[in-house]
């Protein structure tokens, strides 16, 4: 049980992996990243930034491929842009842009092979400094008047430990999922017991799938570092995290809101319909565009 009277660290850093060539969405990603890839006008990594620093995140490391550096200029100042919006007096157009500049301290960790999910995350071990960190994968974009990030931090603040985002899972995709197991503690918090990555249906411990949202205890980094295999012959966190059973506390957070996986086509466009349906002058487009 966790101690309600203890004050545990507060998280200030983040860790976004974006690696990954974007197949899904060629041509486009022949020369534009993938995190660049828009929904609407955004690009589905400032969603994950702005989710970051909205929750008290202060210091962002990107781990990227080499070759990926625009991914992280996009959050510099872009000195000919502002000047010239500056000369034409489009002050509020110019503020936008000086906000997006200054969300959070956003550095760079190169990956050099693809190795999954946890050596990407393993990249970013010095920036982490032995503190308890947020991780984002910004492909799934999640809207709520809470963010995902923001309610993985109120059952941390409560528990300490390790805080994983879940969701339920049809069947036919469990075995695609990180699955958690455990007791629920309080209304869609759970102390996790058993963790399991892409387990066959009926090996599965439950429906709650992981859902690229953690914040995390600095010591998944000693299993990382060990570099073991897991599903599909990479390194996994869902490993790195299973590791603590035992010794640190985990709980799974059933999240809220609109989910989308911007990893592919789909999801994209499901995400781009989503945002447009709550601008008055978009949703109009919408409906007279599926009404054709």
């Amino acid at each position: 049980m966790s101690n309600p009277n203890t004050e545990y660290p507060v998280v200030t850093k983040a860790v976004i992996p974006v690696g990954g060539l974007g197949t899904r969405f060629l041509p486009v990603t022949r020369t534009v990243p993938k995190p660049l890839l828009p929904v609407l006008n955004v690009p589905v990594i400032e969603y994950a930034v702005r989710e970051a620093a909205e929750a008290g995140v202060t210091d962002i490391a990107i781990v990227m491929s080499p070759g990926m550096e625009s991914v992280a200029d996009y959050f510099g100042n872009q000195a000919v842009l502002e000047k010239e919006l500056r000369d034409r007096g489009r002050d509020e157009l110019l503020e936008s842009q000086l906000e997006i500049a200054s969300l959070a301290n956003v550095s760079t960790v190169y990956q050099h092979e693809p190795n999954g999910p946890g050596h990407a995350i393993y990249q970013a071990r010095e920036f982490c400094d032995g503190e308890p960190f947020v991780v984002i994968f910004p492909d799934d974009v999640i809207i709520h008047d809470v963010s995902a990030t923001k309610q993985l931090l109120q059952v941390y603040r409560e528990h300490g430990g390790s805080v994983i985002a879940v969701a339920e899972a049809l069947d036919e995709i469990v075995h695609t999922k990180g699955i958690v197991g455990g007791e629920e503690v309080s209304s869609g918090v759970y102390s996790v017991d058993t963790m399991i990555e892409k387990p066959a249906l009926e090996d599965a411990p439950s429906n709650l799938a992981i859902v690229a949202r953690y914040v995390l205890d600095n010591d998944v980094f000693e299993y990382l570092g060990k570099e073991c295999s897991g599903a599909g012959g990479e390194i996994q966190i869902t490993d790195a995290i299973a590791s603590l059973l035992g010794n640190s506390p985990i709980h799974a957070r059933k999240i809220s809101g609109f989910h989308a996986d911007t990893g592919n086509p789909g999801g994209m466009l499901e995400a781009a319909i989503h945002v447009a349906k709550q601008d008055p002058e978009l949703s109009e487009v919408v409906r007279r565009t599926l009404a054709e």
